[in-house]
């Protein structure tokens, strides 16, 4: 939410929506009071998690945000139909007498860029809507404690911003980077530890019941053999925060801070000339010459906070001489165009490339051929769109990383035209650069690379 509320509606994800004027009111009369007394403890919020308007709010958040169905198999267009108004209505009545039981949690795996797989948890709807109302409530309460230097799932703050840091602090001459990585944090967050973190602000015994609750919940998932397996590891290990939860990411930004926080108060930022850029669970020290005593306080800090760092993942990178990866973009030196001088920049890292063009082929798959054209451009056109608007900063080269990017969606959709329209000529033909830029209004990255199309591209 930052520190003017005026930035709530460019909120990222789910927060995009403004909220009404009686929930931004709510909302900045809690975050003055918080800013002012650093100290307070909040303990009558309950009742403004129920309040009509709160619960509209959240609901608008999720349905915005999209989703599939938990466990009750439960969707926005069920709600819908049978009058969304109605069902507001019962859910603020159950949690006003407190008879909102939270269900289990449905998980899938989704493929990371690696190859392995990420455990997903799905919260019904109603418990979404909930989280939302929460996360609505106790947001700008807990934005005036989070640190400058914590960028994610925050209003008027972005990647983009975490990255622009990091290349400030690599000009100001920390060139000696950590480059860290966690084992699973969203998993390993502790139970014990983080509601303490949100006890420290909170004292409203009803809402603090709720968020243990979502911590505790049961994990429901099929099995090889399709039967349904529930287990509860997250309250008998006491860890983790319900990833793809609406208020997963408050937790994990709370927690965080516990990091961000002692290494300032034990002086290691001031001692260490070591400064912390965090984006959710990726972050990086930058130091003036003193990386290897900045590595050995963040292991001891992370122990204390019964985190695990990943050893293999975790390193010391000397720019210029060495290269690191940030928030998809690579760190390192790089050579004027202009003049051949040597600069500290960034560019799309290739891990970010290969990325975006497995999307696009997946967009082009030969199962999809069945789409429309003007659908399946479109699609492509607001992948690329996205990709380029992320990766727009001008601190380093861009054309080579566009330049494949735009290949391969040429290379991608000419072979999707022909298995389409089932012909089996090879090259270009009558898909020419001319066609796919002027006829169909493909996007290109790179529009002004040459003055006139080559037909026989």
């Amino acid at each position: 939410m930052g520190n003017d509320e005026s930035g709530e509606s460019r909120e990222i994800g789910v927060n995009l929506i403004t909220p009404p004027c009686t929930v931004r009111k709510l909302r900045q009369a809690l975050h003055s009071k918080a800013n002012r007394s650093p100290d307070c403890r909040f303990y009558l919020l309950y009742d403004k998690v129920y309040r009509r308007d709160v619960l509209a709010m959240a609901y608008e958040r999720c349905r915005a945000n999209g989703g599939a169905p938990g466990i009750d198999g439960q969707t926005f267009e069920d709600i819908e139909l049978d009058g969304r108004e109605r069902w507001l209505d019962e859910l603020a009545e159950t949690l006003r007498t407190k008879t909102y039981r939270p269900q289990a949690v449905r998980r899938v795996s989704i493929p990371k860029a690696d190859g392995k797989q990420r455990p997903l948890g799905i919260p019904t709807i109603t418990d979404r809507v909930v989280q939302m109302a929460v996360v609505l409530v106790l947001e700008p309460i807990f934005e005036a404690d989070l640190q400058p230097e914590q960028y994610a799932y925050r209003a008027g703050r972005s990647a983009l911003d975490a990255v622009q840091h990091v290349h400030r602090l690599l000009k100001s001459g920390h060139c000696q980077v950590v480059d860290a990585d966690l084992s699973g944090y969203f998993d390993s967050i502790p139970h014990a530890d983080l509601m303490k973190s949100v006890a420290r602000r909170i004292s409203d015994r009803h809402l603090l019941h709720l968020i243990k609750a979502w911590l505790e919940m049961p994990v429901e998932e099929l099995t090889p053999r399709g039967e349904r397996r529930r287990t509860t590891e997250n309250r008998e290990r006491g860890r983790g925060t319900p990833q793809g939860a609406p208020i997963s990411p408050l937790l994990a930004n709370v927690y965080m801070r516990r990091f961000i926080l002692g290494w300032k108060v034990l002086g290691h930022e001031q001692r260490l000339r070591a400064h912390i850029v965090n984006y959710a669970d990726d972050f990086v020290i930058c130091c003036r010459g003193t990386a290897d005593e900045a590595m050995t306080a963040m292991r001891s800090i992370m122990e204390k906070l019964k985190l695990t760092v990943n050893e293999t993942k975790t390193h010391i990178c000397r720019l210029p001489e060495e290269t690191f990866d940030f928030l998809g973009y690579t760190f390192g030196r790089f050579y004027s165009t202009r003049n051949g001088r040597p600069y500290l920049g960034l560019r799309p890292s290739k891990k970010s490339i290969k990325q975006i063009c497995r999307t696009i082929s997946d967009l082009t798959g030969c199962q999809r051929t069945l789409i429309s054209t003007d659908r399946t451009v479109e699609l492509l056109n607001r992948t690329l769109r996205g990709w380029a608007n992320y990766f727009s900063l001008r601190l380093g080269p861009l054309t080579r990383a566009y330049d494949v990017v735009d290949a391969h969606t040429r290379r991608r959709l000419r072979q999707w035209l022909r298995r389409k329209h089932r012909e089996r000529t090879c090259g270009n033909g009558r898909y020419s650069r001319e066609y796919l830029y002027q006829e169909l209004k493909l996007l290109e990255l790179r529009p002004n690379r040459h003055r006139f199309w080559k037909a026989t591209e």
